[in-house]
């Protein structure tokens, strides 16, 4: 059975630090590109950051520099790192896999930055 489950989210202090983690099943992780989006409570998703199979990442430019993308292969995890949160960042963090043919969602894990 193909998953994707995200962990890491939790209640943050403003400036706080979170790292987010996404782990796969049921598919071949390492060829797979990994988008981490979020969805603010009201709004649209929208994309954090992206990394490919083999490592190269992009970020929303108003994003870069608090988000970082990271993978571990041999781990079938991807992670995404917040830091500096701000209350803005509260939202639904969702992990996309998308390969050449098929694309896998996990259900999301919730980042609330709030004192």
């Amino acid at each position: 059975q193909v998953q994707l489950v995200e962990s890491g989210g939790g209640l943050v202090q403003p400036g706080g630090s979170l790292r987010l983690s996404c782990v796969a099943s049921g598919f071949t992780f390492s060829v797979y590109d990994i988008t981490w989006y979020r969805q603010p409570p009201g709004k649209e998703r929208e994309l954090v950051a992206f990394i490919s199979r083999g490592g190269g990442t992009t970020y929303v430019d108003y994003l870069k520099g608090r988000f970082t993308i990271s993978r571990d292969d041999a781990k079938n995890t991807a992670y995404l790192q917040l830091n500096s949160a701000k209350p803005e960042d509260t939202a639904m963090y969702l992990c996309k896999a998308g390969g050449r043919e098929k694309t896998y969602w996990g259900q999301g894990t919730q980042v609330t930055v709030s004192s």
